[in-house]
């Protein structure tokens, strides 16, 4: 069953502009940073509210290895009572996953799908001493 949108996510040109933006403009704070496998800067969370956040990404930056992505649209995170059960949800309906259930480095577990138009969604159930929760 999914519960709410957990977050969305954006590739940033300029990470200063953008905390700018959303801190200063518009009022948000910021929660946690999560680095890459390299202990690069990889995604910064701003809380909007309790339990919704806004995921930036700085630019080009996926995981361990850099991947060229423009800004804007990255990804819509829908949180979700068990992911096991929505990844078999998917199954039923013959939609495939893009990446099968697994654990971040946020210790959040989830899957991803996409859209018939390619954009990417992802399922997470959260753990309870996730950063998200902490925050």
């Amino acid at each position: 069953m999914i519960k709410g949108i957990a977050h969305l996510a954006f590739t940033v040109t300029d990470m200063d502009k953008a905390l700018e933006f959303y801190i200063g403009g518009l009022g948000f704070s910021k929660a946690f940073e999560l680095a890459d496998d390299n202990g690069k800067p990889w995604i910064v969370y701003l809380k909007v509210a309790p339990g919704q956040f806004i995921e930036l990404f700085y630019d080009g930056v996926r995981g361990a290895a850099p991947i060229p992505k423009q800004a804007g649209y990255a990804h819509l995170c829908l949180e979700v009572d068990d992911i096991e059960d929505i990844a078999q949800q998917m199954a039923d309906a013959g939609i495939p996953l893009d990446i099968p259930v697994q654990q971040g480095k946020d210790m959040n577990r989830q899957c991803w799908v996409k859209d018939p138009d390619g954009n990417r969604i992802e399922f997470m159930e959260m753990h309870p001493e996730s950063p998200q929760n902490k925050a």
